[in-house]
């Protein structure tokens, strides 16, 4: 099964590119070869440029407080199980703490490094950061792995809580949502939202039917599309009856 997932507003578009981000950094950290060093660290300048917004720290520890908040209101029903919600509230109460702990401008630590920041400005250049162009970084590149490994871990520290948090808070978003079985008949699917606000959409599909879709969407209408790949991959409308599995989370 493949799941796809369609962000209702710029924040969570964020967020979700924010943790596709640091998905791919944890993948090529714990790798040995230099060149897979190097990709987690152009990771690490590409999340100082999503996570440049001043208030996205501020975004996040509003909602993880409302998120406890929320919960909280249900130590009081018999249905719910008091172990996994102290749990969940434990949780929200340590990514919290170590989200406030985290001082200053997100990143801060590698912006102040001239050392980092010249890497930076030669990555954005095709083929920038060759040995004759940056002969330090490619002396720093022949390091042993557990000490490159180390370095960039440092680096990364200071937004280690961020992401934490926005994991916790997508974490909580997904499981939101009650999955329906829908059937895109002729390869479209439309529905009327009647203006209720949706934070994301999960769509989730069997990968043998070859059916990959285009979203729309707003808090009036939701319209899937599906197409599958023809002659150089390119999409083509997919005219058959495609079976899905429809998530709208809200907090």
């Amino acid at each position: 099964m493949i799941v796809y997932e369609y962000p209702f507003n710029e924040r969570i578009r964020t967020l979700l590119r924010l943790e596709d981000l640091y998905e791919k950094f944890k993948f090529f950290l714990n790798q040995e070869h230099p060149l897979q060093h190097h990709v987690a660290l152009s990771t690490i300048f590409d999340m100082l440029e999503v996570a440049g917004r001043a208030d996205l720290k501020s975004d996040l520890l509003q909602e993880i407080e409302r998120q406890k908040q929320t919960l909280m209101g249900y130590r009081s029903n018999p249905a719910v199980q008091a172990e996994m919600l102290d749990a969940i509230l434990e949780e929200l109460d340590s990514v919290s703490t170590a989200l406030v702990a985290s001082q200053g401008k997100t990143g801060q630590n590698v912006r102040d490094n001239e050392w980092l920041m010249s890497i930076r400005g030669r990555t954005i250049i095709p083929g920038g950061a060759c040995e004759f162009d940056l002969p330090s970084y490619y002396a720093w590149q022949q390091h042993p792995f557990e000490q490159r490994y180390h370095d960039i871990a440092t680096w990364f520290a200071p937004l280690a809580p961020l992401c934490d948090a926005l994991a916790l808070v997508l974490r909580l978003l997904r499981n939101s949502g009650a999955p329906k079985k829908m059937i895109a008949n002729a390869g479209s699917y439309q529905q009327m939202l009647q203006g209720k606000v949706y934070q994301m959409l999960r769509l989730t599909l069997d990968e043998s039917l070859g059916a990959i879709p285009e979203i729309s969407a707003n808090k009036y209408m939701l319209w899937v599309r599906f197409t599958s790949q023809g002659g150089d991959c390119k999409p083509k409308p997919l005219e058959d009856d495609v079976p899905f599995e429809l998530t709208l989370c809200n907090f």
